[in-house]
């Protein structure tokens, strides 16, 4: 049977607006605005997932969902970068910052690599291949651009080629380990 995964990107947060790594902050007034606003467009689903943000958390609070955390679903860990804009690291770490972003396995900030959230992600996937029925799962952006990665088997380095706005939908379905992405 196949099954379909809804992935929602959180509202619009105070760290996303100022372009920092989250920092654990929740929804900003916009974003609450926002999410209430989308919240009629959201489908019923079967199981309902969020990452364990505090901006999914509230994103899915305020959609009306009735979400289960899922560490699997957890963002990209950068580690000492976490709250700071990418331009602050990279005046002070220009080296690193060129590394990070020109090398999928590179973790310079002592967190994960894309790299490592992609095996994180498709570990996720493979683990759902034999749910069915529809799943809903506001989950943080990086978590939809590793999504993207491996279901279409595009190389890491693609990563930072897909552009996530806040409550942005992706949605794929597949049965059997074989996911297709949705679009429209």
């Amino acid at each position: 049977m196949t099954h379909r995964v809804l992935l929602l990107a959180p509202a619009l947060s105070a760290s996303h607006r100022e372009a920092r790594f989250d920092d654990g902050s929740g929804l900003d007034p916009a974003g609450v605005r926002a999410a209430r606003e989308a919240a009629s467009g959201v489908p019923g689903a079967e199981q309902v997932w969020c990452s364990p943000s505090a901006r999914c958390r509230e994103t899915a609070r305020v959609l009306g969902l009735d979400a289960v955390e899922v560490a699997a679903w957890g963002g990209l860990d950068v580690g000492r970068w976490r709250g700071e804009t990418l331009a602050d690291v990279g005046a002070r770490e220009p080296e690193a910052v060129a590394a990070w972003l020109a090398d999928p396995g590179a973790a310079p900030h002592g967190g994960e690599s894309v790299r490592a959230l992609c095996d994180r992600v498709e570990r996720w996937l493979r683990e759902c291949a034999d749910l069915s029925g529809r799943t809903v799962a506001v989950v943080e952006p990086e978590v939809v651009r590793a999504v993207v990665v491996r279901v279409l088997g595009a190389p890491e380095g693609a990563f930072w080629r897909v552009d996530v706005a806040p409550l942005a939908g992706v949605e794929i379905s597949g049965r059997g380990g074989r996911w297709n992405l949705r679009v429209g």
